[in-house]
């Protein structure tokens, strides 16, 4: 299993003056950084990818859908708008040398429509998703679905619902992206949607309930550990909480609170924490 760290942990918004954080990174003695694509014209793949080569780690990339990118959305203006923003994510994602792009890719994030989705708008994003992984197939880039909890997207919320979704699909390169914030609201238990998932689990997000410090707060890491080892999971999983916020951030991550004495704290503690899980788990 490959450890990194969402840049997020210090950045909202990826430019080139976020470069320095993949050495850091790189002092942490981790695998790769998640680098986040919303702002994606301050995105400069080339020099990520020559910092990266210089600091030795790996990197994948994700993103979320707005109102005017939303592909379950009936107007089919706004739906080839979203194909065409993660076209585009996927083609600087190949850019920067990265092998994976994932998210809340199906549907608007934070979306809050007046009843259920219907099943249209899984066709419709069935639809347009199957473009854009014909894309991705050819750039050799796997796309994963991140689930999320129900305050964020009322179209997929559990792994049972991902892997619809990319049956409906039927790429072979989407695959799942899981993240353990958003398992401890939505699903019922620790290990059975990392079973589920098997050998379509491409990402996971190791956060605490509270997106606090791994191993401080309610969720199971032993029994989702015991998933990961009996599925052999040898992919990326990636620290994502939020400490040291501010400006913009502190709304767009709703943290009111401290969650942690401070983010080196939590990263060092929760580092600490996941890569004893893995050496007793063998990962």
């Amino acid at each position: 299993m490959q450890l990194g760290i969402h840049a997020m942990a210090w950045t909202p918004h990826w430019s080139n003056d976020s470069l320095p954080l993949i050495d850091r990174v790189a002092s942490l003695g981790l695998d790769f950084i998640e680098i986040p694509l919303m702002g994606i014209d301050d995105v400069d793949p080339r020099a990520i990818r020559t910092r990266l080569a210089g600091a030795g780690i790996g990197v994948v990339t994700s993103t979320v859908l707005s109102d005017a990118t939303d592909i379950t959305s009936p107007d089919q203006d706004v739906q080839q708008e979203g194909v065409a923003y993660l076209q585009r994510c996927i083609d600087v994602t190949a850019d920067m040398g990265a092998p994976q792009f994932s998210g809340v890719i199906y549907c608007s994030h934070g979306k809050r429509p007046p009843e259920r989705p219907g099943r249209e708008d899984w066709e419709r994003s069935a639809t347009c998703l199957a473009q854009v992984a014909k894309h991705a197939q050819s750039a050799g880039i796997i796309v994963g679905l991140e689930p999320v909890n129900r305050y964020e997207s009322p179209l997929i919320n559990t792994c049972a619902q991902a892997m619809e979704l990319a049956n409906m699909v039927g790429a072979p390169n989407l695959k799942v992206h899981l993240d353990t914030y958003h398992m401890n609201i939505e699903e019922k238990d620790w290990q059975d949607p990392i079973l589920a998932a098997g050998d379509r689990l491409c990402h996971l997000h190791l956060c605490e309930n509270d997106r606090g410090i791994p191993g401080t707060g309610l969720v199971d890491w032993e029994a989702l550990f015991r998933g990961l080892h009996q599925i052999q999971y040898g992919g990326y999983a990636g620290l994502e909480s939020f400490v040291d916020v501010s400006g913009d951030m502190v709304a767009g991550t709703a943290v009111w609170r401290d969650l942690a004495p401070s983010g080196d704290v939590l990263v060092r503690d929760g580092m600490n924490f996941l890569r004893d899980l893995m050496r007793r788990h063998s990962l």
